[in-house]
């Protein structure tokens, strides 16, 4: 378990003294399912670290895996607007619903390769603060931002060189190469990827 918010408590008076309790996978951002929390489920799931649900058919709290082990762990819980429904982010140890499916909708709980770009940048804006000895990030930033500028270009042409000769898998590559680089001199100049991203939103409206 990460870290788990304090969230006023619930308004359990609403619906017979249940809440709704949305589980949201925290790397996916699939939501996996919807169960109900009375005050005792919700109090064991912030003491414990892993959901538990009043289960309206056995009339009894159920912490989700206690039979199959696929436990949801918790990060986050938050408290919607009218404070009745509750959002639970989790790191899910395994399928979620009782058919075996990944989420109780039947959808795959993939992360989008997009999502890694992220999480690139995350790592890169750690390198960037804490700077460890053998890193090829750090060497960049020690260069400085003529160097990493210069880099990007130089990947640039690695990437026009690739596609234009009919390499797709070295056209990739370079690619790649050339995407990290931008990331590093993103960060070199104090933004992220995802700023790059509203740029583009915003020429798109």
């Amino acid at each position: 378990m990460d870290t788990i918010n304090e969230p006023a408590t619930p308004d359990f008076t609403k619906l017979n003294g249940l809440v709704p309790a949305i589980i949201q996978d925290n790397t996916t951002l699939k939501v996996l399912m919807l169960g109900f929390m009375n005050e005792e489920a919700w109090r064991k799931t912030e003491e414990s670290g892993r959901v538990t649900f009043f289960s309206r058919s056995r009339n009894r709290l159920w912490t989700k895996g206690e039979e199959s082990g696929h436990f949801l762990e918790v990060v986050e819980i938050l408290t919607d607007c009218d404070n009745d429904t509750l959002l639970i982010k989790v790191n899910p140890a395994g399928p979620v619903c009782h058919t075996g499916a990944d989420t109780c909708w039947d959808e795959p709980n993939e992360e989008s390769d997009l999502l890694f770009l992220e999480y690139l940048q995350d790592l890169v804006d750690e390198r960037k603060k804490e700077m460890p000895e053998g890193s090829y990030t750090t060497t960049l930033f020690r260069a400085g931002t003529r160097r990493i500028a210069q880099k990007v270009g130089e990947e640039a042409v690695e990437t026009i060189l690739g596609a234009v000769s009919g390499d797709d898998a070295n056209f990739l590559y370079e690619g790649a190469d050339l995407l990290y680089h931008l990331i590093v001199l993103l960060s070199q100049k104090g933004y992220r990827i995802e700023d790059l991203a509203a740029e583009l939103k915003k020429r798109h409206r």
